[in-house]
């Protein structure tokens, strides 16, 4: 519940401390004295926009503490245990601050820790409630519509068990999913490894091939260069260095002299003409080798051609063709498709899924019965606020999920000539209060509803409805906080708390706890304005003497 509720230099106020107990708490005052500036502020800390306006004039900043008591909220005890939020001398006390400045920028804090906005609306959702002219924080949302339902007249073991089959399938679904692709990817690669390997082996790639047709290459498309320089020097050697060589051979031996110098001449140029006739031959020998064959050099181009075509598309060097084969041809044998496996983990994905819809019609049945006895008793809470021809209606939509097969919509109708509706779509502000209460007050002995916080739910009734719903709130704050912002003194007499909202001669809002006295005083004001007589003030009385024994 909310126990404390601080608040400094917001808006029209300067100080105000209020404390909050069990039970109904009223809170009045004549108008425009600032009864919502409670509404306001708590809105602020419970992650709303701040802006400058929330500023009280001349103050730099403003600043809004509410302490929260988490008992029985495992939510909020769990969302701040798991961020690591929590009071460390009293764990199920939460201080939630938020503070805005005049330039617009605002802090929050959870605990004492620098927190964002969202935190502060994740943690808060479950706490409070607000329900204003035009402000219903979750009644119109479709998850609180069915937990209330849910916890109306559904077992909360049918819902786990849901829930918890749903996870299973779900888990299971996802391991499936995951094999499937992994099975998918390596079909994937096995396909494509069988294509390269038979492009590889068509390929016949013969070790030390490249380097051979690339020599080879070379050779033929050079070759008429080489035959002619071969040529040309064959030619120089046979008609003139041969020739020179054997007369100067011959002129040497023509010489009579047994000079050693001259006969060692003679040895080192017949030696010579020796050498130069192996080396003439072995030119004719080389010129013989390599013939101008243009056909020749086209096959060898294009088998290069291809190889490095497939060395490319491999993105490997064409040398290393051979070797990425027979890697290819590991790597295609180290894979398999465990087929059985798919199958095994599919079936227990399928008997998953059914074990879940199994469950889930169950859930729904529960569902379908308890949304007759839920339509009948807000029906009939309807009729008690004045609502003498309006009926509420619940309707399924399908769905899928952890909690179950369908989700709801609360549909309202004041008069049954028309078609039911949304909520939101049919209902006025006023009405949607009233509507809001009625479903509270049904729920409330079989839910954990938050902190309930309402804004004039009384506007535009009065009298006899006015205590039907007085006591309507009285009947709810058994079960749960409530806070009532009220300009009909017959609530106002029911409360177990009254805090008054006046305005001082400076304008500024203040709040103070009413004892008996005052609590009449306030009542009899609330009945006749500021002409208040002796019979005002008892009838006030009454009103109160009353409200004890309601």
């Amino acid at each position: 519940m909310l126990r404390q509720l601080t608040v400094r230099n917001f808006a029209l106020v300067e100080s105000l401390d209020m404390e909050f107990g069990p039970g109904l708490t009223v809170i009045t005052g004549e108008s425009g004295a600032g009864k919502s500036i409670l509404l306001q502020a708590l809105d602020l800390v419970l992650g709303a926009r701040a802006d400058r306006t929330s500023v009280r004039p001349g103050a730099s900043s403003t600043e809004v503490t509410a302490e929260f008591r988490l008992d029985g909220r495992d939510d909020a005890r769990r969302y701040v245990a798991e961020r690591a939020l929590e009071d460390d001398v009293e764990p199920n006390r939460c201080l939630v601050r938020r503070v805005g400045t005049s330039a617009g920028r605002s802090r929050a804090f959870i605990n004492g820790t620098p927190v964002n906005v969202s935190a502060l609306q994740a943690l808060c959702a479950p706490l409070v409630d607000v329900h204003a002219q035009n402000q219903h924080r979750s009644l119109l949302e479709r998850s609180t519509q069915l937990d209330l339902l849910d916890d109306f007249g559904v077992p909360s073991r049918v819902t786990d068990v849901v829930r918890v089959c749903h996870g299973d399938w779900q888990a299971r679904r996802s391991d499936l999913h995951e094999l499937e692709q992994r099975t998918r990817s390596t079909r994937e690669r096995m396909d494509l490894l069988r294509y390269q390997l038979d492009e590889l082996r068509a390929l016949a790639l013969d070790e030390g091939e490249v380097e051979a047709l690339t020599q080879r290459h070379k050779r033929l498309s050079s070759a008429t260069d080489i035959q002619f320089v071969v040529g040309t020097h064959a030619e120089t050697l046979d008609e003139q260095l041969l020739s020179q060589l054997s007369r100067i051979h011959a002129d040497l031996e023509d010489i009579e002299d047994a000079h050693p110098a001259l006969a060692a001449a003679r040895q080192h140029m017949e030696a010579g003409r020796i050498e130069a006739e192996e080396g003439l031959s072995a030119l004719r020998a080389y010129f013989e080798a390599v013939p101008v064959d243009p056909e020749a050099l086209k096959e060898v181009e294009e088998r290069l051609e291809g190889i490095h075509d497939a060395a490319r598309k491999h993105r490997v060097s064409a040398t290393s063709l051979a070797t990425h084969m027979k890697e290819v041809a590991a790597e295609l044998e180290s894979l398999e498709v465990d087929e059985s496996r798919v199958q095994n983990l599919r079936e227990t994905c399928e008997s998953s899924e059914q074990k879940y819809r199994d469950v889930a019609a169950k859930l729904s049945e529960a569902r379908a019965s308890a949304a007759r006895k839920f339509e009948k008793a807000v029906t009939a809470a309807l009729a008690e606020l004045g609502f003498g021809q309006a009926s509420l209606s619940v309707e399924f939509t399908p769905a899928e999920n952890e909690r179950g097969l369908e989700t709801v919509d609360f549909l309202f109708t004041a008069n049954p000539r028309y078609p039911p509706g949304l909520l939101k779509a049919i209902a006025s502000g006023g009405e949607l209060a009233r509507i809001s209460l009625a479903i509270c007050v049904v729920a409330a002995a079989r839910s954990n509803l938050p902190c309930l916080l309402l804004d004039e739910a009384d506007v535009g009734i009065g009298g006899t409805t006015a205590d039907v719903l007085g006591r309507m709130l009285r009947r709810l704050a058994k079960h749960t906080q409530v806070i009532c912002v009220t300009h009909a003194p017959q609530v106002a007499a029911l409360g177990d708390t009254h805090l008054r909202v006046t305005k001082t001669r400076t304008d500024d809002t203040v709040i103070e706890a009413l004892d008996a006295g005052s609590r009449v005083d306030e009542l009899a004001r609330m009945l006749a304005g500021k002409r208040i007589t002796d019979e005002t003030r008892e009838y006030a009385e009454t009103l109160l003497a009353g409200g004890h024994v309601a």
